[in-house]
């Protein structure tokens, strides 16, 4: 997606202050069967920009065919567009010597924030019928605090979802109301093999969806 310069400046002077790397732009059609929103790129992603391009989108894109999606037909975003990382201090293993690394990490509340005119202009453009969260942070995004993807996984929500104030400073319900599925991230597999049947089962009842809503 091509953001107005406008925007995209809003965003990074917003963002200044936090330990962000590079701008990943959301990917996918205009009105298409399903929008996934994501937690943020990783080191792949500011690479090569294509989000979802990891180990992670591996698994996401099995997920996605096995219900007859594609990238072609699924708009993917984040709740954050750009890579949150750490500074990590440790001894290299080869060479013994004290090194400096940056890897990925969770981002947090405030820099979702920061973010957030990203999204709020991606829903109103894109205009999905269906949205599905990846893992806690979009969730919550879009849902807020209370909602947990151990508990609420699988889920069909209809209503409104979180959006800006017109201050940015925090956010309201938004008036038009979506239909959003909580799906596992599909880093999760990774960390915890007893999800596979819960993941697997999740994605099922999304297929389900997509089908009654393309009839």
């Amino acid at each position: 997606m091509d953001y107005p310069k406008k925007l995209v400046d809003l965003v990074s002077e917003r963002s200044k202050n936090f330990q962000l790397e590079g701008f990943i732009a959301g990917q996918g059609p205009l009105q298409p069967k399903l929008m996934l929103v994501g937690e943020a790129p990783g080191r792949n992603e500011v690479v090569n920009h294509i989000p979802f391009s990891g180990a992670a989108g591996k698994e996401l894109i099995q997920a996605m065919e096995s219900i007859g999606l594609t990238r072609e037909n699924t708009y993917i975003t984040s709740a954050v567009r750009s890579r949150p990382y750490k500074i990590v201090e440790r001894i290299n293993k080869r060479t013994q010597e004290n090194e400096l690394v940056y890897p990925n990490r969770t981002p947090n509340k405030k820099e979702v924030l920061a973010h957030a005119p990203i999204l709020d202009y991606e829903l109103a453009t894109v205009q999905p019928k269906l949205i599905a969260t990846l893992g806690n942070i979009g969730l919550q995004r879009l849902l807020g605090p209370k909602w947990q993807i151990s508990e609420r996984h699988g889920e069909i929500y209809h209503g409104p979802i979180l959006e800006l104030t017109a201050e940015q400073d925090t956010y309201q319900l938004s008036e038009k109301k979506y239909t959003v599925v909580p799906l596992f991230h599909p880093a999760a597999i990774f960390y915890n093999r007893s999800l596979s049947e819960k993941i697997k089962n999740d994605w099922v009842t999304l297929g389900k969806l997509l089908e009654k809503e393309e009839k």
